[in-house]
């Protein structure tokens, strides 16, 4: 490299290699080998501007190697964002630093998506991808052209979702798809011989991808290789052979330098080998004011932009305009017109028909079961390997990359993804799902098949765990909708959470209305809200969530004929309402002294709402394959034998 880039490299290198050092904590051996790579792409190739992160029209820059995060760091201090001072990484990894272990996604900061669990970002990264084709398609190519880069290392290769996303990206032809490969042959353990031998070039160019092999120590060979991915016509992976540790005397291509600090004295020999007179965090102000150079070219590529975007910006905001709410009110009278025993997933197609027809918005898919799920209404147009017109992604059986795919698109702009698998399958989006709570996007996630109510399919596919295993998780609102009208407003609750994630939990069987009034307020809205009290004195409070609140239903007014009076309760929500006042959940839970939950499913969960002297209906093993009448009696969830239970107790 020539001298300044050398010395721009450099200085990546050093402030990741103190920051580390001085947290005591940290992988130095990224940054520190990939610095090369980095520089070129950011003074030649990169479209950004540090003075406006939002800038619509940016190249996105992905950390999937997120353990290598002092690499970002740096470069965004060093090209001029405020959202990354000198103390900022002096305070690397420590409390409320900007700069934590792994990157941590903050609007307009320049941090562009959370990673850290490997190959997250490349599955991000093929969302952004497919949200700039989007736009550009419907916008205009002279509008919304920019490219998507993606650092992953071996480790985010050897993960399955690089598989999943990078054969769906392959497949779509995403030409704006950059992937830099720090192909460095370092794992924690060792060298990546000890667990894989894949062949890297054919693997990529199976999955329709362009594969350049370079020197990542090579200013020649790096900026060939970008300019090259310029003009793709399909996604292209630069695979750089680095030097994990660049710079480290005793270090340099070694596991030892990973994911631990090189040491005072080691340190001490990489500012001598490159030649670094300065102290831990001083950067020379015209070493400094080159990579500002860098920076300063976004703001006059965004001013040309902008005379571009001042013509379209009516055509943008048009475009993410949409009319759900008008359209909720609409289906909710339908619904109690018709008065159809419908299964919840069907109850989401239909809304979804009205939703999509007028929002350009909402980006649906399915992991190849569209009509299980159904996901996919008359409205929907298919986007297709080069055709990106449509609203829906066939994602086929690919889970995880779906879920990281969605997360991509809705951090891109004001995409709304939603996408549908089986409940029970949450299993494997479970990582994606968490890492949306986490950065508080909203995608919605349709998840059908939601009991042993999916019947003869048997208990590979009945979840009984994943419903408390999902309302674990912090800041994910999951709605278990009892009837068409419930699915309605839980769709409209899903859309109004701007900075939370929702899954809907959908029946594969039919239910009967449980609300047949019309009512403009969203009583989904409360978390839980009572739908039947067979008289004004009652002994018992019946909870119930999905289908389960017809059933509660039918035991109440059972137990009403023998004079055990009862409320039943339909909780949609465990985290809405348990965000509702004292005095609300009081009027829910404290009437009586005896209360209930029937859920088929896992009853932990229920436990903290009927109290120590409640019962707790549901199942806690695995499911049965048989038809789902049969199942339910199996276990226990009929109103003959809850009734027959609550009686026992209740005469005592």
């Amino acid at each position: 490299m020539n001298k300044l880039n050398k010395t721009l490299s450099n200085a990546i290198r050093v402030l990741s290699m103190d920051a580390v050092q001085k947290a005591n904590s940290g992988h130095p051996g990224m940054p520190m080998g990939m610095a090369d790579v980095v520089t070129i792409l950011y003074k030649y190739f990169l479209r950004f501007n540090p003075k406006n992160p939002r800038w619509i029209n940016r190249d996105r820059f992905v950390l999937s190697a997120g353990h290598g995060s002092m690499l970002l760091y740096s470069l965004l201090h060093l090209t001029g964002y405020k959202s990354v001072s000198i103390n900022d990484i002096k305070k690397f990894r420590q409390i409320n630093s900007i700069c934590a272990g792994h990157p941590e996604y903050h609007p307009n900061s320049g941090i562009e998506t959370t990673t850290g669990p490997l190959g997250q970002g490349i599955s991000n990264a093929v969302g952004f991808a497919v949200a700039e084709e989007i736009l550009k398609k419907k916008i205009g190519k002279n509008v919304i052209n920019h490219k998507t880069y993606v650092l992953a290392g071996d480790g985010c290769l050897m993960e399955g979702i690089s598989h999943e996303a990078m054969s769906l990206a392959g497949h779509l032809k995403l030409k704006n798809l950059i992937m830099l490969f720090d192909n460095n042959s370092i794992s924690i353990d060792g060298p990546t011989s000890l667990a894989v031998s894949d062949n890297f070039k054919k693997r990529f160019e199976s999955y329709g991808w362009e594969y350049i092999l370079i020197n990542g120590h090579d200013e020649k060979q790096i900026f060939k290789a970008l300019k090259k991915a310029q003009k793709a016509t399909k996604p292209t992976i630069i695979s750089c052979k680095t030097k994990i540790g660049y710079g480290s005397p005793n270090k340099q291509g070694k596991s030892s330098s990973h994911g631990s600090p090189l040491g005072e004295d080691e340190i001490k020999l990489v500012r001598k080998n490159l030649n670094w007179n300065y102290k831990p965090f001083d950067i020379p102000k015209k070493i400094i004011d080159e990579w500002k150079k860098i920076g300063k070219k976004g703001n006059i590529l965004e001013k040309k932009w902008n005379n571009i975007y001042k013509l379209k910006k009516t055509k943008i905001d048009k475009f993410f305009k949409n009319n759900f709410y008008k359209n909720i009110k609409k289906e909710k009278l339908i619904a109690i017109k018709e008065k159809k025993s419908l299964a919840t997933r069907k109850s989401s197609e239909s809304i979804l028909g009205t939703l999509v027809k007028d929002s350009n918005a909402l980006i649906g898919g399915s992991a190849d079961l569209a009509g299980s799920n159904n996901t996919k209404t008359k409205y929907h147009k298919i986007i297709k390997p080069g055709d990106f017109e449509g609203n829906y992604i066939h994602y086929g059986v690919r889970e995880h990359a779906m879920c990281g795919i969605m997360n991509g698109l809705a951090l891109h702009s004001k995409f709304i993804p939603y996408g549908g698998t089986f409940l029970i399958f949450s299993d494997y989006c479970k990582p994606s799902i968490r890492l949306a709570a986490i950065m508080k996007q909203r995608v919605i996630y349709v998840m059908t098949h939601d009991s042993i109510g999916l019947g003869e399919d048997g208990p590979t596919h009945q979840p009984i765990e994943q419903l408390s295993g999902l309302r674990a998780i912090p800041n994910l609102n999951v709605f278990r909708p009892a009837d068409r009208i419930e699915t309605i407003e839980c769709w409209e609750l899903a859309l109004k959470s701007l900075k939370t994630p929702s899954v809907l939990a959908l029946t594969r069987q039919n239910l009967e209305l449980v609300r047949h009034k019309y009512l403009n307020r969203n009583k989904c809205s409360f978390g839980a809200y009572e739908v039947l009290r067979t008289n004004n004195k009652i002994k018992l409070t019946i909870l119930a969530s999905g289908s389960e609140v017809g059933l509660a239903i039918k035991t109440s007014h059972k137990l009403a004929k023998d004079k055990i009076y009862s409320k039943v309760i339909s909780m949609p929500s465990q985290e809405l309402f348990e965000i509702q006042s004292k005095a609300y959940k009081h009027k829910i839970l404290g009437e009586t002294k005896l209360k209930i939950s029937i859920e088929a499913s896992s009853t932990e969960c229920w436990k903290k709402f009927v109290g120590a002297n409640g019962i707790t209906f549901g199942i806690n093993e695995f499911g049965k394959s048989a038809p789902y009448k049969e199942i339910y009696k199996f276990f226990g969830l009929t109103s003959e034998n809850i009734s027959k239970k609550i009686k026992k107790i209740i005469r005592k």
